[in-house]
């Protein structure tokens, strides 16, 4: 657990640094950008959609009674209102993950970890597909989990093991890319895959702070170049 504190206090130290200030906004600001645009055609759908999902639900006959049935069409504008904020903030997550991340982990590895060689195990391409199947698998367990969102109490739960999975899947490539051999990188990850996990599931929690979420998504991917580039430097110390 200290090395995930470790690299929680290294990427708040990072963060001040006036190039990472100059990142924190646009990747947050770029996403609502593009669902609000997405919206602004797509709004009609989207709520004609999930009123037939909802329809073919029990909760169809809940709404149906009393009040409810006077407000359906309003709580379902703020179910649709709720799924578009993680969509943002994932969106925002993935172009730090694609378009950010060089210049991160440019600038952590020249002032915290100059000895560390380029062995250059990742590409460009890697990195895209890498966060193809990232986003996949999230939508794919978001999708097939939102029954119990509803109706269980994993609906806490959830949200972070999804964020869990999908913060250390979109960050742990790109931050090994240039600095590990493709050896280096599977011996990492075998070795640091609960760390990994857990390091993700800590920075999930930030998707649910008002106002800090704006910030957060380059935070988060501070933290994971920190973390994966000790761990990087003490394997090969130790080999």
């Amino acid at each position: 657990m200290k090395d995930i504190v470790r690299a929680l206090l290294l990427a708040f130290r990072t963060l001040i640094h006036p190039k990472m200030l100059a990142l924190m906004l646009w990747p947050m600001l770029v996403a609502v950008m593009v669902w609000i645009g997405a919206a602004i055609f797509f709004w009609g759908s989207w709520i004609n959609s999930l009123t037939s999902l909802v329809q073919a639900t029990p909760l169809e006959q809940w709404m149906m009674q009393g009040f409810f049935a006077v407000v359906s069409h309003y709580f379902i504008v703020i179910i649709l209102t709720m799924l578009l904020l993680p969509a943002i903030y994932v969106t925002a997550l993935l172009i730090t993950a694609i378009f950010a991340m060089p210049m991160m982990v440019s600038h952590v590895a020249k002032t915290a970890y100059p000895e560390l060689q380029l062995k250059q195990g990742g590409s460009n391409v890697g990195s895209v597909v890498n966060a193809v199947i990232a986003i996949f698998v999230y939508g794919a367990g978001w999708v097939l989990t939102m029954p119990l969102w509803l109706f269980s109490p994993l609906a806490l739960l959830l949200p972070i093991i999804l964020m869990a999975y999908l913060n250390q899947r979109l960050f742990r490539y790109d931050a090994l890319a240039e600095h590990a051999s493709k050896e280096e990188y599977e011996q990492l990850m075998a070795s640091m895959t609960i760390k990994l996990y857990l390091l993700g599931a800590v920075l999930s929690l930030l998707q649910f702070i008002p106002l800090l979420n704006l910030f957060s998504p380059i935070y988060v991917a501070l933290a994971f170049v920190h973390l994966c580039l000790t761990e990087l430097q003490q394997l090969r110390q130790q080999a």
